[in-house]
């Protein structure tokens, strides 16, 4: 596919902004409107670090908005303050991408949980529904984005990471919502 076929897909990136684990109570969640490479609209909001209530703020956030597709970074924010993509999709009935930069390591997210939350298998029940990632090569020469898609195919969503990965290997919307973040924190 063209990236050109994604020129006026209204797509939202997803990121949060930096705290410090036991001083900072509240982390920025970014959420940036895209059609195609322009930005739309920008919204921000404050989830709490490692608490439950990402999800939840972040359906908030995105009432009112027109979208075709939703791009997390992940689906832990703010520590393990979890944003779970099939209720986002379910709620929207939009597509779901979460996007990492590197391959998840479910084993090591799975301790973490069971040694630093008396709630883990809340948090846990997340990441084990997102346990298939999928790869796709952005640019030559660097490694390759770990995906899943919740609400449509591997080969679309490959599509639409690659045409929204115009200026590095992470596609705008999500590079754009994590400069707006950190810029904020």
């Amino acid at each position: 596919m063209m990236p050109n076929l994604f020129q006026d897909l209204p797509v939202v990136g997803v990121e949060d902004g930096s705290f410090q684990k036991g001083l900072t109570e509240k982390a920025i969640l970014a959420a940036v409107l895209f059609k195609g490479t322009w930005i739309k609209d920008v919204r921000t909001a404050k989830i709490t670090v490692d608490g439950l209530d990402a999800t939840e703020i972040f359906i908030k956030t995105l009432k009112g908005w027109k979208f075709k597709v939703v791009m997390l970074a992940g689906i832990s924010f703010a520590g393990f303050n979890v944003i779970n993509p099939f209720l986002v999709q379910e709620k929207f009935a939009k597509p779901v991408i979460v996007i990492t930069r590197t391959k998840p390591d479910n084993r090591a997210v799975k301790n973490a949980l069971q040694r630093h939350f008396e709630d883990w298998e809340l948090r846990w029940k997340v990441f084990e529904k997102t346990a298939n990632f999928s790869q796709v090569s952005v640019l030559a020469g660097e490694p390759p984005l770990h995906f899943n898609v919740i609400g449509a195919g591997v080969k679309w969503a490959s599509s639409i990471i690659r045409a929204l990965s115009v200026c590095g290997r992470v596609p705008e919307p999500v590079r754009v919502a994590r400069l707006i973040a950190r810029g904020l924190s």
